[in-house]
């Protein structure tokens, strides 16, 4: 319990994960009033979207339409993903928070099917795309190493396969003059269980012990805050999260993979555990009723639904 970090920064997920993960559009105008309503929880940082081929991901054809509209707080990042040079390029024009990602996954099969590239092909593309970065006067950014715990054509990712994949990310970032700013380790079919997420985080941080270690977590299975629990009682300073259980993974190749780990569950986790976050846990619990309502259906989250538990004085 001696390694409980004192302070959990969040990046909310919900804008991003969560809308391209639903079967039907949602309006511009609800998007941006979700995003509005998430920074006024006091979360620091907002996925707001994804710079992606509208044709493979319809719902995140109003990207730049979201990017304009948002009435921007000063205490709060808005940032966003993309997968190639043309999504970097879209992104540098939106004012969006640029994060200088660089992806991977540990399951080839997984990376094949989402991104139709092999591993190969992978290190080259984010190689160029490190070299753009830099071009554009964009520093460190973090790795997200997709399907670091499992994957559903593969089954259980190995350790030995996830740092064989981690280890050629690190190794674009760093030749590149520009070292990881952390290293998030991604459950992206919700396949963890904590003693996955104690392995893991263990042996990269033996391996890597200047990057930091931040996990993006899946409830797919039911673990995910059990998962985030192991995270916090190892140091993990950095997770990602939804509102509400919002998200998911389109191309993971069955809907069972939608539910990331709620961002009002997380930071009441952390609130009981005496971790701070500067998340306002009433206003965010608020913001999953209103993305149930944007949405037009329950959300995964629990917390929304059954609220806070007041303690007797």
């Amino acid at each position: 319990m001696s390694e409980l970090p004192k302070f959990v920064h969040i990046v909310e997920e919900g804008p991003r994960e969560g809308f391209q993960s639903e079967p039907t559009e949602v309006p511009t105008a609800r998007k941006v009033e979700l995003i509005e309503a998430l920074a006024d929880t006091g979360v620091p940082e907002i996925d707001c979207a994804s710079f992606v081929n509208p044709k493979a991901v319809p719902q995140m054809a109003d990207v730049q339409d979201i990017a304009r509209l948002i009435n921007k707080r000063d205490d709060v990042l808005y940032s966003c993903m993309w997968l190639n040079e043309k999504g970097f390029l879209n992104a540098l024009e939106s004012g969006l928070n640029l994060p200088a990602l660089t992806s991977g996954s540990a399951s080839d099969t997984f990376l094949a099917k989402n991104n139709r590239r092999t591993p190969q092909q992978q290190v080259v593309v984010q190689t160029n795309l490190r070299k753009l970065y830099s071009e554009n006067g964009v520093g460190s950014g973090p790795i997200y190493l997709f399907t670091a715990f499992g994957c559903n054509y593969e089954g259980e990712v190995s350790v030995a396969q996830a740092m064989k994949r981690c280890a050629e990310l690190v190794a674009i970032c760093e030749e590149n003059g520009t070292p990881p700013s952390s290293i998030y380790l991604c459950d992206t079919i919700g396949a963890a269980d904590p003693m996955q997420v104690r392995r893991l985080v263990a042996a990269v941080r033996e391996r890597w012990p200047d990057y930091p270690v931040a996990l993006h977590l899946h409830d797919t299975r039911g673990l995910g805050i059990a998962n985030a629990m192991a995270g916090l009682e190892l140091g993990v300073s950095r997770f990602d999260s939804s509102v509400g259980g919002m998200g998911g993974c389109p191309f993971a190749g069955n809907r069972s993979a939608a539910g990331n780990i709620a961002t009002e569950e997380l930071v009441l986790l952390c609130q009981r555990m005496g971790i701070e976050t500067g998340v306002d846990i009433e206003a965010m619990i608020k913001a999953a009723v209103l993305a149930q309502d944007i949405i037009g259906r329950p959300l995964p989250g629990k917390l929304a639904k059954s609220g806070m538990f007041q303690k007797r004085a």
